[in-house]
């Protein structure tokens, strides 16, 4: 996105009078914050709450905090939840219904919570995802109203990256460490001998108003030279990588590899990817009634492809082994994904990888699928 006002420069102090001001204007502020031996995203009454000083250390099924002697805000990989759980939440009630002594029946439709949020501390990979999942709730024909009213009210902060972890493969997606178009306000954390401060860049109307009442001086060259050099360096530090093939192409054409045995061999079908996926989608409905029967709830709620339940019809599952129902997941987010919705469904943010209990890392996985096809092709 081009700036629609020059660059300015806001020091920790400056950082810490944003998210005053966004509370002043009646915006419930999320960011990340040390909590339960994670970087989690929750909400914030001040600055001083985000994760000064803190790291993480990454690996396949590995995430371990590490403190950080320089006492950066935002110089940490993605932490085990994404947006999704504040503008998609994991449970949300659809309507209820209630029957009178009479034997009448009456339906009350829910009205969709939209707190005015703030999210402060966006990562780039997550700006990506929020612009997917965009696309599936709200592109399409049938919108999801409480997503579309959550999301219409709210204001992006973007924490460009500076410190990619081990997990992170977001370049080889057709991302990147930089924020892409969608943000209201970009913020390129800098900390080095001329101070700790940061590069802020204008996104929107309502971000160069929101900057106008937080103390800030215009960017100097140095400044927007450091901020763009340490960025551009994440690029060439990514942890992993998703092989330079036609990702589309070779997960359709591999749904018999043998590969697939093996990843089953291993895959617990826990879920923990699709929950801590921030595009993953899917949900089911349930109702739920009290004691009388009087009164009853539908409630919407996150599903996964890895349950059993998900493909159920008439008689069984439609994909009863971990082999179809993993097959199934992965196929849906690298290929199957572009027929719905005309993108990839992966912004190589890693979670997969480090939140999987097993470890299984999907570069590793399209790379095996990728070396069983050139093997089959060379017979």
């Amino acid at each position: 996105m081009t700036a629609i006002a020059p660059s300015a420069v806001i020091d920790t102090d400056g950082l810490d009078a944003l998210v005053t001001v966004l509370l002043a204007r009646g915006r419930t502020v999320v960011g990340p914050t040390v909590r339960d031996g994670a970087i989690v995203l929750a909400e914030l009454s001040s600055a001083s709450q985000l994760p000064y000083g803190w790291g993480v250390e990454l690996d396949a099924g590995r995430y371990r905090l590490v403190p950080r002697e320089d006492g950066a805000a935002f110089a940490h990989s993605a932490g085990p939840q994404s947006w999704k759980s504040w503008l998609h939440p994991a449970r949300e009630r659809l309507w209820s219904a209630d029957r009178t002594p009479e034997g009448e029946v009456s339906f009350t439709a829910a009205e969709p919570e939209a707190p005015s949020y703030a999210f402060l501390g966006v990562r780039p990979c997550d700006l990506r995802a929020i612009a997917i999942q965009d696309g599936v709730l709200t592109g399409g024909r049938y919108e999801d109203t409480g997503y579309g009213a959550r999301r219409r009210g709210a204001l992006l902060i973007a924490a460009e990256c500076t410190e990619p972890g081990a997990t992170c493969f977001c370049v080889s997606t057709g991302g990147g460490p930089a924020a892409d178009p969608g943000y209201d306000l970009a913020l390129t954390e800098i900390v080095d001998d001329d101070g700790h401060r940061f590069l802020v860049r204008i996104g929107s109307e309502e971000g160069a108003r929101l900057l106008d009442d937080v103390p800030h001086r215009r960017a100097d060259m140095v400044t927007e030279a450091t901020a763009r050099g340490a960025v551009d360096a994440a690029r060439d530090r990514m942890g992993r990588a998703l092989p330079a093939v036609d990702l589309r192409a070779l997960l359709g054409a591999s749904p018999e590899a043998d590969r697939w045995d093996d990843l089953a061999s291993r895959c617990l079908t826990c879920g923990n990817c699709t929950l801590v996926c921030p595009t993953c989608f899917c949900t089911t409905t349930e109702e739920v009634t009290d004691l009388t029967g009087d009164h009853t709830e539908r409630w919407q709620r996150w599903d996964s492809c890895f349950d059993l339940d998900f493909s159920f019809l008439h008689e069984g599952p439609v994909r009863s082994s971990g082999r179809s129902r993993y097959r199934q997941w992965l196929t849906h987010k690298l290929s199957t994904w572009h027929d719905q919705f005309g993108s990839s469904g992966c912004v190589g943010c890693g979670r997969c990888i480090a939140w999987c209990p097993v470890g299984i890392d999907i570069t590793e996985e399209v790379a095996a699928l990728r070396a069983e096809q050139e093997t089959e092709t060379e017979r």
